[in-house]
């Protein structure tokens, strides 16, 4: 199976207020994250992060990535500076790009960070999936009902989960 997932924010006490995140404090929001994550998530599964994994530096970052299951991916954001570090063990994903596009179950994923207005293949049913906003899931209901095929892949959007991608194609298959 394939999942996405993006702005953890793994140890960022900020983000509770910010994104108005369930969680008393980052210890609290950091075991919940991991075990939804590890909840839906097969050592075998596919998972694109989709940026903001952590700002913390990389230490903190790798003790989160070995408790966290399935074959990782990174579509950097803006606050993964952790995978400059040359102490940073990049074996713990198996890509670290930009942007990426992959197809699956007939639907091409268009992958990146950032929402983008228009993406390739645009006008034959790609989908774009994005984070760094750290919308709640009426955006992407929005964007549904407006025919964009958009979706923010973010916990804050996704009840503080990864999202599959069957979730995803189902989601726009539902209008």
């Amino acid at each position: 199976m394939i999942y996405f997932t993006a702005d953890l924010h793994f140890y960022h006490d900020k983000v509770i207020k910010f994104a108005d995140r369930p969680f008393q404090n980052i210890e609290q929001m950091n075991k919940t994250l991991i075990k939804n994550w590890n909840s839906k998530i097969k050592s075998n599964d596919e998972i694109y992060i989709l940026g903001d994994f952590t700002m913390k530096g990389h230490a903190l970052a790798q003790e989160i990535l070995y408790q966290l299951k399935g074959r990782k991916h990174l579509i950097k954001g803006n606050h993964d500076g952790f995978i400059n570090s040359p102490h940073f063990e990049n074996c713990l994903f198996e890509s670290i790009s930009d942007y990426k596009e992959i197809n699956y179950m007939n639907t091409q994923f268009i992958l990146f960070h950032y929402p983008i207005l228009e993406w390739n293949s645009f006008f034959r049913g790609s989908i774009h999936l994005h984070g760094h906003q750290h919308n709640h899931a009426d955006y992407n209901l929005q964007n549904l009902q407006n025919g964009i095929r958009r979706y923010d892949v973010g916990v804050d959007a996704n009840n503080m989960s990864p999202v599959s991608a069957d979730e995803i194609i189902a989601f726009f298959n539902s209008i």
